[in-house]
């Protein structure tokens, strides 16, 4: 039947599998806004194989990737040596990257028992894991009003250099919900849906949020990708900015939504784990895991996190 048929493609529909794009690459391609030239339209997709070791075993995965569009079409059946070969060769950095780019030696053996046959033995279909974004949101509008007996509350905006010892205080003291270090937290917020496809608004800090973000990417990169957000004025401001550990944390919900994250569902699901303001004494940087529904740090040098910016209203 062959690979793409397998996964329910049309017989005479064989798309391309892209050979060249790795999960680290996928900033500069797949930006919500726009991305790299050869992007065209929302409707464009591109096709590519990656390892996943979110969980153990590692797996080795096909992925349907488009602008504010992703989902993993199949898993494939291929020998674990190769697959932790692959890994291994690439380096773990602080547990933080979870995709990985297959090698060449992957790629031979994809090319030779997958994409090149009609043997389907070895794909595994699998559900969509990233849906297209709903415009709609489910939030009030922009002009409803802070709900009775909820007290505006102004959090730190000010980047600061803080040791793993700090956070227990902060996130007792904000009452954040933290699944390692406070899971009886609740912090009341109050979204309200800007009506612009694009932010929604903390009423009750007085921040508003991107609904999407930028896809995964170093610490340097995170710093250009606001210098351009600001500079193309997105969403029609220029003063966006990375959150810091408290704004973050104040998004935090205790329960896993639909898509898998401790997050309101109105944000994407494509920024699972995002870049916090601030460096980590003494070294290394901060990191929210909606995934998780934690605070971490690692380092940023390569890519290992996700962006969603946010400003002060």
């Amino acid at each position: 039947m062959g690979l793409f048929q397998k996964i329910g493609f049309a017989a005479d529909i064989t798309p391309t599998i892209d050979w060249q794009l790795i999960p680290a690459e996928t900033f500069g391609i797949f930006e919500s806004w726009g991305g790299r030239e050869r992007i065209k339209s929302a409707k464009e997709r591109f096709y590519y194989f990656f390892i996943d070791t979110w969980e153990e075993p590692a797996t080795l995965c096909l992925m349907e990737r488009g602008i504010k569009f992703a989902r993993v079409l199949a898993r494939i059946d291929a020998p674990q040596e190769l697959i932790d070969n692959a890994v291994k060769t690439q380096g773990k950095t602080m547990g933080m990257d979870k995709s990985y780019a297959i090698d060449d030696t992957l790629r031979k053996w994809l090319e030779e028992n997958v994409v090149n046959t009609d043997d389907d033995s070895r794909v595994i279909p699998l559900e969509t894991i990233i849906e297209e974004e709903a415009v709609e949101t489910g939030l009030p509008g922009p002009d409803a009003e802070l709900p009775a007996g909820l007290t505006p509350l102004t959090l730190n905006s000010t980047p600061l250099a803080m040791q793993e010892t700090d956070l227990p205080a902060i996130i007792r003291q904000g009452n954040f919900f933290d699944t390692q270090r406070n899971s009886r937290g609740r912090f009341t917020n109050f979204l309200v849906d800007n009506h612009d496809g694009l932010t929604v608004t903390d009423k009750a800090t007085g921040i508003m949020w991107q609904r999407g973000g930028c896809d995964i990417t170093s610490i340097s990169k995170i710093n250009g990708y606001i210098r351009k957000m600001n500079g193309s004025r997105f969403a029609g401001f220029g003063d966006w900015r990375l959150p810091t550990i408290e704004e973050a944390l104040s998004l935090m919900e205790p329960v896993l939504n639909h898509k898998g994250l401790y997050l309101h569902p109105c944000f994407s699901a494509a920024q699972p784990f995002i870049f916090l303001a601030g460096r980590r004494d003494p070294g290394g940087y901060w990191f929210c895991d909606f995934k998780q529904g934690t605070v971490y740090w690692a380092s940023g040098t390569i890519p290992g996190g996700f962006g969603r910016l946010c400003r002060k209203v």
